[in-house]
């Protein structure tokens, strides 16, 4: 069963536990975030995290290291890591799941989003019996589900997935930059900045290159 959030986004709002407090008034105990990063980039795979916290967490007020959780998009580097190493500390349950390039150039890109997220869910030690997904509807997951816009800004528990993701999938990138040098991916995680589409027009695409996706520079870049 599927519901849809109707929630407004709130430009000024941070992420908090109000959703995760309406759905838990309803009977539900394990209430898990999702989300995923790495839809944009090029290079390597799409990766998601499914992360739930206890109901203590979820019916205290967020203070301390919860009141600085956020989208991931809009925290450093540095407070990412710091953050992501107190949610896995701290959560009751992290799950992971990731679908490769070639997952993506076979399927496409929405396909893999969601399947990375289904797996997430189902390597989650202790099982969530509603999700809270950020911005897409799962298929065949036999769960409550409510699909929330811009989840990553307005509940913690997506948030949390959205950083603890983002941690894991620039970590991978980095190391593998190591490997496949001259493309930057150190910089850009995989992203389609300006040197990494150079390096791409002089180098040509490695096997983690997603082959369905732009690969080539226009003629004004």
């Amino acid at each position: 069963m599927v519901e849809d959030s109707s929630l407004c986004y709130d430009k000024g709002k941070v992420a908090d536990f109000h959703i995760e407090r309406q759905i838990a008034k309803r009977g539900f105990k394990n209430i898990a975030g999702i989300d995923e990063v790495g839809r944009g980039a090029l290079f390597g795979p799409v990766v998601s995290a499914a992360v739930m916290f206890s109901p203590s967490y979820i019916y205290s007020t967020p203070e301390g290291w919860l009141k600085e959780i956020n989208d991931s998009k809009l925290l450093s580097e540095k407070k990412r890591r710091r953050l992501s190493h107190l949610i896995l500390k701290n959560a009751s349950s992290v799950g992971i799941g990731a679908a490769t390039n070639v997952e993506i150039d076979r399927n496409n890109i929405l396909w893999a989003s969601k399947e990375s997220m289904k797996r997430a869910v189902e390597n989650m030690a202790e099982k969530a019996d509603f999700l809270l997904v950020d911005g897409l509807e799962l298929d065949n997951v036999n769960c409550y589900q409510k699909r929330v816009y811009k989840g990553d800004r307005k509940s913690i528990s997506i948030a949390a997935a959205s950083i603890v993701a983002k941690v894991l999938r620039d970590q991978m990138i980095v190391r593998m930059s190591r490997v496949f040098e001259g493309y930057l991916l150190e910089k850009n995680k995989g992203y389609g900045t300006r040197e990494h589409y150079r390096a791409l027009a002089e180098l040509g695409p490695t096997v983690f290159h997603r082959s369905s996706f732009r690969l080539k520079c226009g003629k004004d870049d």
